[in-house]
């Protein structure tokens, strides 16, 4: 009974945005209003304690905002000069062929975006051109879904993942190599599944090869970043990279390529690229950058961040520097206005949720949900990307399903004496792919093409991949364990 209730707050949270359809804000805040009231019921309810929470979510809330702000401004940027439009038309135009048609804008551009915006943007994007290109609009949503899922990871510049170094204090470089480490497997069977979604018919071996090289090319350099400087730059680093050397590829069999795009329209990201890499591995400037740190503490809460070597700070000066060197000063302003407006609702659900994930920790909560589902014993490290996954479902976003979820993954990996830093990742993991079949995103792509009421069309292509890349990235982490740990 008392493991039920410690539970309540987040089945009141699941039920009202799958159930009752309300926004994460207002589902945050009727579990927090149950969490409020069962830890209240346990003895546990004191003043300080509601103040210490709510400080450490508020400043979660403003390390979090910190980059996704300056994300957001540079894909308002892009799209007010058009480097979003040209960037698509000039993958289009690279081969005639079908397949590679969709691999260009629903693997690389879908994963692209992800990696620099996240937020719904890759479907956005990426949907509309495909039904440009002859697929159908269920069809279409469906590719531009599948696309970019398992870089959801790493979308908007590492947040969910940052996220999740947030909440437990992991190393951020070993939380991305671990969380790419799962994906490494599942997404060579994904790059298959958008193929077979693309051809509507049973492949051919030509076909494999071509979404099997797509999956590497992208999965090589994302690897590496992933080991080599963390969160940031894993999907959108990989993609960038990925895709220039897939389509040099394809150029060569055959593909006939027009440039639209110009090296003004890469400049953003390519800044960031550099300004991170040299960040994290450049020693000296490394130890420098992360010296600075502010940070609070009271009465046993805390918080802070290293303002210098903060993602945030870096995607501003990305964003300044390329609006400078390319002559687009005069769209900043406008820019960041857009951002800010669409920055309001996050910024709220985000509190909300934090401070609800907060309360469920300090009050006690978490442990005791936790010490339910080490029932499972042996069999959890199968459940836990399930557990990602059912989160980003009811939510539409990685980020809110770690928030929810990524202490009680811990909590039960502490239960069971599992590897801390393997079920965060599994965690991360399910709750990338779980963006393929969200409602809130299915709904908002299908918008974008003209869709109405065949919401249920696009989710009977996504879900059985989705279910098989949870349930493989399960079984991986338990052999994995179960031959090492």
């Amino acid at each position: 009974m008392q493991a039920l209730l410690a539970g309540l707050p987040l089945l009141v949270v699941l039920a009202a945005m799958a159930l009752l359809h309300w926004r994460a804000a207002l589902a945050g805040a009727a579990g927090l209003a149950v969490a409020l009231a069962v830890v209240l019921g346990m003895g546990g309810f004191a003043a300080p304690l509601l103040v210490g929470v709510t400080l450490e979510a508020a400043s979660s809330t403003a390390t979090i905002l910190w980059i996704i702000l300056p994300a957001l401004a540079i894909y308002e940027l892009q799209s007010r000069v058009g480097a979003l439009q040209r960037l698509r038309q000039a993958l289009a135009r690279i081969s005639d062929d079908r397949s590679v048609q969709a691999l260009l804008i629903a693997w690389f551009f879908g994963l692209f975006m992800e990696g620099a915006a996240g937020f719904g943007t890759p479907v956005a994007l990426a949907a509309p051109l495909l039904v440009g290109l002859g697929f159908t609009p269920v069809r279409a949503v469906a590719l531009a879904l599948l696309g970019h899922a398992g870089g959801v990871s790493f979308g908007a510049v590492g947040t969910p993942a940052l996220t999740q170094v947030e909440l437990l204090g992991l190393s951020a470089t070993a939380l991305a190599g671990w969380t790419m480490a799962l994906h490494l497997l599942p997404m060579i069977p994904l790059a298959l599944a958008v193929m077979r979604l693309a051809q509507g018919e049973r492949l051919t071996w030509a076909q494999m090869r071509l979404a099997m090289l797509a999956a590497l090319c992208f999965l090589v350099p994302a690897t590496a970043l992933a080991w080599l400087a963390g969160p940031e730059l894993v999907t959108l680093g990989g993609a960038l990279m990925g895709g220039a050397v897939f389509a040099a590829l394809v150029r060569q069999s055959g593909g006939q390529a027009q440039a639209g795009w110009r090296l003004a329209d890469l400049m953003p990201y390519l800044l960031i690229l550099v300004l991170v890499l040299v960040t994290r591995l450049v020693a000296p400037l490394q130890q420098a950058l992360s010296g600075l740190w502010l940070g609070w503490s009271w009465g046993g809460f805390s918080g802070g961040l290293a303002p210098l070597y903060h993602p945030g700070t870096l995607l501003v000066l990305g964003l300044v520097l390329s609006a400078s060197l390319t002559g687009r000063s005069a769209a900043l302003g406008p820019a960041l206005g857009a951002a800010l407006r669409r920055l309001a609702p996050v910024a709220l659900a985000l509190f909300v949720m934090l401070t609800l994930a907060r309360l469920m920790v300090h009050g006690g909560l978490i442990a005791e949900a936790a010490e339910a589902a080490a029932q499972a014993g042996a069999f959890w490290p199968l459940l836990a990307p399930l557990i990602g996954a059912l989160g980003t479902f009811v939510s539409g976003s990685a980020t809110a399903s770690n928030i929810l979820f990524t202490e009680f993954q811990a909590a039960t990996a502490r239960s069971l004496d599992l590897p801390l830093i393997l079920m965060a990742a599994a965690q991360g993991v399910g709750a990338a792919i779980g963006n393929a079949i969200a409602p809130h995103n299915i709904i908002a792509g299908t918008a974008t093409v003209g869709l109405t009421g065949r919401d249920g069309e696009v989710l009977r292509h996504t879900l059985a991949p989705v279910l098989a890349y949870a349930f493989f990235t399960g079984a991986i982490l338990m052999l994995s364990l179960f031959l090492w740990y």
